[in-house]
């Protein structure tokens, strides 16, 4: 871990032409995608920037390897004598103290001897008896420059004390949680439900680790989602920041337990056949200096850029200076840390616009022209840091999967580093929830256009995996509302019980929900994202707990009673959403090809597109009902509807119910389709139908 430099490095191909560096299977990228080509040069540059470092890094003792398991050296490291050797990585200060309750808070007792490189290093002997001075669930507390109180950088338990301010807690139980069941393999087709633990309890306060593994992880099971996305587990001292503002990398989140508590949810996960994704934060830092890594060493450089390329104007954070080689030894060692001690299957990369851009995307509207992707202003070493960040991940297990939350669309984030791209498997559909969103508040139903709709959930990239949803808990959050509270608002109040008379506003309101829903599931991406509670119309929206609310915990729960009452209409949404689910399942339109958009009618507000094999009609009129309606399919045989939004077990009129009625094939071209058959489609329904032997 000593034996090199911990200066910026600087990549050996600078005096080397771009065009000569290899790129293993850069012609695949350009066979996708020839408009690429003009950008060769940069492309080539960039990843001879990665393999270099990699490089480099792998040539130093203990390789790649050793170097993303930094906590193995860093922070307390405890020996098999007894004795506990501490090190950190704080090139700006002048001397390093640890006091705890293992010294009686004695400031002075326990220097840090000086390393080179910046690093300071610490031993502490057994006690007397043979036992380790750092008891499980001592508390610690490192001082820098003899007057500035900070946490470890790699600390893995940290909780508040005596007031806001979170300190380090050593965590060595006994008996250690040892998992039972191996990682799941990555889902074909991947449905994932967004999940926040602290808001997964009904009751005003913040839900734990052990009640979403006991009453929420069989909800997500029996709803047909084969993935959980976990939310706001790295710590964060501020608990409204959503989990946005991270303070301890390695420390997971003790408001909801402890990191066996955590470990048993994920455990059992596995057993249930789940997916566990971490909400990855690595784009940025807290501010906090006294519980975070901010001004860790007493400057305000440290793990962060000094000056303004350290500070992000909006989200009033630190950025991490990706150049330093400590800081990329810190943030790989946290990814492995989540994929090894807590089995992690995958990561979502939150704020990947803010790493890739020198404007971190402020005021940015990415045109989609190329130019904006492969010049001045894209950041070469976040780039960089993902790269590398994605090679690790699926080098460590190739069942990995990440997902970038990048609103750019930069052209290849999607495809492997080998090609030349930055090795993500997926990124969000941002596009999609703002899309729907902005039809539901500024659009009358008879207004929407269905050309619009439907190239906003068609415009991809090709072979770049997209995760489509019409709403995350972006959409949730204060200031916005639920998709189900833009179409039902007040009336969610008055008219949801299945025994109340009939109201326009909710039947419109649980069609829409479901139509929105399947078509953004069916035509927008090759995966499928739910927040937590959205499935069955979750009402209002999200706020946690601070000032400005006097800290309620009102808008910062989900109301499962809702969809558990059976004389509730909610319970009509989520059925829905699980045979949605169920459906995806059986046939894998996820896992297929894109859709083929025989029909975007205007004037009759229909759009049909056929994928794996199914045939999806929607009817987006608000009045209009249309028999006979012809649409083509490029199969001939007889159909069958599978699944109908209207059906009378989703709260719908039961105009058309699944298992009904054939319809054969006309042997008539229709919509560029080879065949064609004629379907009833009521207003305001989707109907999915599947060819029947």
């Amino acid at each position: 871990m000593g034996g090199h430099n911990s200066k910026t490095i600087i990549s050996n191909y600078s005096a080397m032409d771009p065009m000569d560096v290899p790129v293993p299977d850069l012609d695949k990228l350009f066979e996708r995608d020839g408009y690429l080509k003009p950008y060769e040069r940069e492309i080539r540059r960039r990843y001879g920037c990665f393999k270099d470092l990699w490089n480099l890094i792998e040539s130093w003792e203990g390789g790649v390897d050793g170097f993303t398991r930094g906590y193995r050296y860093f922070g307390p490291q405890f020996n098999s004598d007894g004795s506990v050797t501490w090190r950190e990585w704080a090139p700006g200060a002048h001397s390093l103290h640890l006091q705890g309750d293992f010294n009686g808070w004695n400031p002075k007792s326990h220097p840090f001897k000086k390393l080179e490189f910046g690093k300071w290093e610490l031993h502490i002997p057994h006690n007397a008896d043979g036992s380790c001075a750092l008891k499980h669930q001592t508390r610690v507390q490192l001082i820098i420059n003899e007057h500035l109180y900070r946490v470890s950088p790699w600390a893995s338990y940290v909780k508040p004390f005596e007031g806001f301010t979170y300190q380090q807690f050593i965590y060595k139980p006994d008996q250690p949680y040892k998992f039972k069941h191996p990682k799941v393999d990555r889902p074909a087709s991947l449905r994932i439900y967004e999940s926040h633990v602290g808001i997964a309890t009904s009751e005003g306060r913040v839900g734990t680790y052990k009640e979403f593994t006991d009453n929420v992880l069989p909800r997500i099971k029996k709803q047909g989602y084969n993935a959980i996305q976990l939310m706001a587990i790295m710590e964060h001292a501020y608990y409204a920041s959503f989990g946005y503002q991270v303070t301890s990398f390695f420390a997971a989140s003790s408001r909801y337990g402890t990191p066996c508590e955590l470990k048993q949810l994920i455990d059992r996960a596995h057993e249930m056949g789940l997916y566990v994704l971490l909400d990855v934060v690595h784009s940025h830092a807290s501010k906090n200096t006294l519980d975070g890594l901010n001004e860790f060493d007493g400057t305000t450089a440290c793990y962060f850029h000094d000056g303004p390329r350290g500070t992000h104007t909006l989200w009033d954070s630190r950025l991490f200076n990706y150049s330093e080689t400590e800081v990329l030894r810190f943030l790989l060692s946290n990814l492995r840390w989540y994929q090894e001690e807590y089995q992690f299957d995958g990561f979502r990369f939150d704020g990947v616009t803010s790493m890739l851009y020198h404007s971190r995307g402020i005021g940015e509207g990415f045109s989609g022209h190329y130019d904006e992707y492969f010049g001045l202003n894209v950041d070469t070493e976040a780039l960089v840091y993902l790269m590398l960040a994605n090679e690790l991940i699926h080098k460590l297990d190739s069942r990995a999967i990440t997902i970038a939350e990048d609103v750019s669309g930069m052209p290849a984030s999607g495809r492997p580093v080998r090609e030349g791209g930055t090795g993500f498997d997926y990124r969000l559909g941002m596009a999609i929830p703002d899309m729907w969103i902005k039809l539901l508040k500024e659009e009358r139903d008879e207004d929407w256009k269905m050309g619009y709709i439907v190239h906003t959930l068609t415009n991809r990239r090709w072979m770049e995996g997209t995760v489509a949803y019409a709403e995350s808990h972006d959409q949730a959050l204060v200031g916005d509302k639920t998709i189900a509270f833009w179409l039902m608002d007040a009336a969610m109040y008055s008219h949801m019980s299945t025994i109340s008379e009939s109201n326009p506003v909710v039947e419109r309101g649980l069609a829409l929900h479901c139509m929105i829903r399947l078509i953004t599931h069916a035509l927008g991406g090759e995966a499928y994202l739910n927040f937590i509670g959205n499935e069955f119309g979750h009402p209002e929206w999200l706020d946690f707990p601070r000032a400005g609310n006097n800290s309620s915990y009102h808008y910062a729960r989900r109301q499962w009673h809702l969809v558990d009452d059976p004389l509730l209409k909610y319970k009509f949404l989520n059925d829905f959403d699980r045979d949605m689910n169920n459906l995806e399942e059986k046939h894998g339109w996820l896992r297929s090809d894109p859709a083929y958009v025989s029909c975007k009618h205007e004037g009759d507000k229909v759009i049909a597109f056929e994928r794996a094999g199914l045939l999806f009609v929607f009817n987006f009129h608000p009045n209009q009902s249309f028999t006979d309606y012809r649409v083509g399919v490029n199969v001939s045989g007889k159909y069958q509807a599978v699944l109908c939004s209207d059906s009378k077990k989703y709260g719908g009129f039961g105009r058309v119910e699944p298992e009904g009625e054939f319809h054969l094939t006309q042997n008539m071209p229709w919509g560029n389709r080879s065949d064609s058959i004629q379907v009833y489609i009521p207003c305001r329904t989707a109907i999915v139908y599947a060819r029947s032997d």
